[in-house]
């Protein structure tokens, strides 16, 4: 968890600088000064540092050099702060003393007033040595700059697509009906809407299945998928994992490889969504685009495109973490889902740890693994995850290492708790990232007050306002 927190303090840190020499006043200051150019030189350098930043946190867990130009980009983070705090202040300085009245030319005022102006701004430049730590930060940047490229740090600037993936194995349709505890009444609901024809105009009916990781929005959606009414309801089914790289070509062509497998398509965009439209024809079909990020409309109005040529009725289901997706996809009510009741959690629990759906065999782990099933807050994942880790462990100690380890601790080859999660935690823009990270400080089951924590972010400068934006609390 160290390493998300300072990732995403200091992503949010080196944005700010970079807001800070773009500052107008700071500019007018550094030309007047004769500065400018290594205040530009800065910015590009911070810019492309900030581009690589997300695929350094990546690399950190398994690269200790990255680690170390981690930590000296943050002590040169803060010295850079520094001095752009120092301009900061004399450009207020002096606009300050610009703002005053200025007395009668040749006045014994007015001559002690010029004089210390003069001296102040001199004293204050020379006592610094400002021109000197100016050149020591320039080759500092530059040099951690040049790093960079040694240590192959990749630029994901033009977005979530051009990072390193995470390690997660895409989703499929299929799925052990026995195996799933609790969700009846989910799945009635999703079938209800399936299963009602709508008078439709243009648009497919897309329901959102909405909730955090883990909640089994996947596990709904193979349900409904697989029922024997929604298989005898649509002509057609596909089921599409789309994940974090939403990418229409291959969607599309995946959607069409579902409905006809042995046929081989082209990498051309047009004659696929031909091809789709002519597939779909007043056919009433059911797709599912499962763990869905994208909230471009555009990207998405293209992906649609093919399928308003369906017979009414047909339907799309989205699962998705996003609520911004909700807005971009949804045509009907999105359906929020909720954990898991605390009986059905521990019947997964029981059956991934002991293959049994209660503890009556197992009296000694019946009060440890009962607690442990109350740390998973109803989250199936987590169930099946911690079930899955002590599978045939009947050693009482064990499963109380268990109970007493963080989620964080667990190494990402034994558990798909730290790859589900930490996919929510990059999909943050940096300024809410270190909002999040901040929470990190308070001690554990610590009860949040809504407005303490909103003035200690704007106390940390976290609430970077643009224009037209309301009040800072209001922003929080």
């Amino acid at each position: 968890m160290a390493g998300f927190v300072g990732e995403a303090v200091l992503s949010g840190f080196i944005q700010k600088l970079v807001d800070m020499v773009a500052s107008p006043e700071l500019w007018k200051y550094a030309r007047e000064e004769q500065v400018d150019s290594e205040l530009n030189e800065w910015k590009k350098i911070l810019m492309k540092i900030y581009a690589v930043l997300h695929d350094a946190e990546e690399k950190q867990m398994t690269n200790p050099l990255v680690k170390m130009w981690l930590d000296d980009l943050r002590d040169l983070a803060y010295d850079v702060e520094d001095i752009l705090d120092e301009f900061a202040t004399q450009a207020l300085r002096r606009n300050l003393i610009v703002a005053q009245p200025q007395p009668p030319t040749g006045t014994v005022r007015s001559i002690f007033s010029s004089l210390s102006t003069s001296l102040t701004l001199s004293a204050a430049w020379s006592n610094l040595s400002m021109g000197s730590k100016i050149e020591e930060i320039t080759a500092r940047l530059q040099d951690i700059s040049a790093q960079k490229k040694h240590l192959d740090l990749r630029d994901v600037s033009a977005g979530w697509s051009g990072r390193k993936r995470l390690r997660k194995l895409p989703s499929t349709s299929l799925v052990l009906e026995s195996r799933i505890y609790g969700r009846e009444t989910e799945k009635a609901a999703i079938l209800a809407m399936l299963l009602k024809d709508d008078p439709s105009d243009d648009e497919v009916c897309v329901i959102p299945i909405v909730g955090m990781g883990g909640i089994g929005k996947t596990t709904l959606a193979q349900l409904a998928f697989n029922d024997d009414k929604v298989k005898d309801h649509f002509d057609l089914r596909a089921w599409v994992c789309v994940s974090d790289d939403f990418d229409v070509l291959r969607v599309t062509k995946t959607i069409l490889q579902s409905l006809s497998p042995h046929t081989r398509y082209a990498n051309n965009l047009n004659l696929l969504q031909i091809e789709l439209r002519e597939k779909l024809y007043r056919k009433k079909f059911l797709l599912i685009l499962d763990d869905v990020w994208n909230e471009n409309f555009d990207e998405w109005d293209i992906l649609c495109m093919p399928m308003r040529a369906g017979a009414s009725g047909s339907k799309l289901i989205v699962t998705t973490r996003n609520k911004g997706v909700v807005s971009v996809t949804g045509t009907c009510s999105a359906y929020p889902l909720q954990e898991l009741s605390y009986d059905d959690c521990l019947s997964l629990f029981t059956r991934q740890a002991l293959g049994a759906r209660d503890f009556d065999a197992y009296p000694h782990l019946k009060e440890v693994g009962e607690e442990i099933v109350r740390r998973c807050k109803g989250l199936p994942l987590a169930a099946k995850a911690l079930g899955g880790m002590l599978r045939n462990q009947l050693n009482r100690r064990a499963w109380e290492d268990i109970l007493t380890s963080k989620i964080w601790d667990f190494p990402e080859e034994k558990s798909r708790i730290l790859p589900a999660l930490k996919l929510s935690y990059h999909h943050l823009p940096s300024h809410l990232k270190r909002c999040f990270a901040y929470c990190s400080i308070f001690p554990k089951d610590y009860e949040f007050d809504k407005d303490e924590l909103i003035l200690l972010w704007m106390a940390e400068g976290f609430l970077q306002q643009t224009k037209g934006e309301n009040q800072p609390e209001k922003l929080g």
